[in-house]
């Protein structure tokens, strides 16, 4: 049997395995977090799948719900699946959306009520993301005009003209806050990778139902910001945090973020037709691509992060760091031609398969210890436990595999 007979059965065993698992991902969630009494789905589930009762619901949840559920009909064509995304759309239209002051909101209570009101970029990226991959599967039109309406909202608030980028977090009426935070482990800053590398993911998928000069403009200017700012030419990996001016403002290496914005960055060059920006991309992720591996431990399984400054590894392997280790080694394969790159791909899954899938309750876990023991009191549906990472990285590849044979 030749080589490329052998690649061909494995990535047949491969797309099989990643269809199966993208049926019981979505099952998972079509069966354990549908909030029958209050609409929507729940704010939280423990590993147990028990919910917490009056938990507050996330934007940034619900829109990779409604994201996940429309790009699994899209694939699959399946009508269970547009059935679930009807429903996050309409609970995102009526409870998130800022209907007053523009945005949408961090976060409601179970009851819908407004909770958390300040505007956070990166939940607003996340909703004009679910959107545009709602319309495509749905065709609705309000979904269209409600992921422009944000875009300009976010634009005309954000956007720094002077000195590009996008400005991390306002108050409800886009006033500046104190708090940019996402999370208590991000540092205060006013600019940030993770938040940029999701408003071009959301502008990349707008830009298939909205092919708008401007909007492509804007494409391009995120990627620049990344090729200048974002990418560090010394060490390949991405500086994560910046003051306004665009001075870094982190030594941390966050392997996830470094293999998911290759395969990101080169999806946005090649939907806006830009071919010298797109070799200039693939150059920069096989760079990338290159240097991740530092973050993989002998197992397949790509540990969480690592600080320059003082040589210290967070012994943690989270769920989607691996999902994207998949989708990002891939797309190495496909665009170096290395077969190690593929290997790499296919042993991430194989450590999902052995230490992250809950075969018992459902869904991935949250991540391993050092030891690869579950890591306890993490959530399996929370403000950032969702089903975007885990199903986008089956469909991703499930769709290259297809595209190949």
């Amino acid at each position: 049997m030749t080589q490329a007979t052998t690649i061909s059965e494995e990535l047949k065993v491969y797309k099989a395995e990643l269809n199966d698992e993208l049926s019981r991902i979505l099952g998972y969630w079509m069966n354990y977090t549908v909030d029958e009494a209050n609409g929507g789905f729940y704010g939280c589930l423990n590993e147990r799948n028990e919910s917490e009762e009056n938990a507050p619901k996330g934007s940034v949840l619900n829109a990779r719900i409604l994201w996940s559920f429309s790009a699994a009909y899209n694939l699959t064509k399946k009508n269970a699946y547009l059935d679930h995304a009807n429903r996050a759309y309409q609970y995102i239209i009526e409870y998130f959306v800022d209907k007053d002051k523009g945005g949408v909101f961090w976060t409601v209570d179970h009851l819908g009520n407004p909770l958390d009101t300040k505007k956070q970029v990166y939940a607003i990226a996340f909703t004009i993301y679910g959107l545009s991959e709602y319309y495509l599967a749905s065709g609705n039109g309000d979904a269209k005009y409600m992921a422009l309406n944000l875009c300009h909202t976010l634009v005309r608030y954000s956007y720094d003209d002077a000195k590009s980028g996008y400005l991390e977090a306002f108050t409800r009426d886009w006033q500046p806050i104190n708090d940019l935070r996402l999370s208590e482990k991000d540092a205060n800053e006013k600019k940030t990778m993770n938040t940029h590398l999701h408003v071009l993911e959301a502008y990349t998928t707008l830009y298939r139902i909205w092919p708008d000069e401007g909007l492509k403009k804007q494409i391009a200017t995120l990627l620049d910001n990344f090729s200048i700012h974002f990418i560090n030419p010394e060490t390949h990996h991405l500086n994560l945090f910046f003051d306004e001016y665009w001075n870094p403002r982190s030594t941390l290496v966050s392997y996830g973020h470094d293999i998911e914005a290759t395969w990101l960055l080169q999806e946005a060059a090649e939907v806006i037709n830009d071919g010298a920006l797109l070799d200039k991309i693939k150059q920069a992720n096989i760079s990338i691509a290159e240097a991740t591996p530092q973050g993989l431990d002998a197992d397949g399984g790509l540990w969480y992060e690592y600080d320059l400054a003082n040589g210290r590894l967070t012994k943690e392997k989270h769920w989607w760091v691996q999902a994207e280790a998949m989708v990002g080694f891939y797309n190495a394969w496909q665009i170096s031609g290395d077969d190690n790159y593929l290997a790499l791909s296919k042993k991430s899954w194989d450590f999902v398969k052995a230490n992250i899938l809950d075969m018992e309750n459902g869904e991935w876990h949250w991540g391993v210890t050092e030891n690869n023991a579950i890591m306890p009191g993490q959530d399996k549906v929370g403000l950032w436990k969702c089903p975007y990472h885990n199903s986008r990285a089956c469909i991703e590849i499930i769709k290259r595999i297809s595209e190949q044979h």
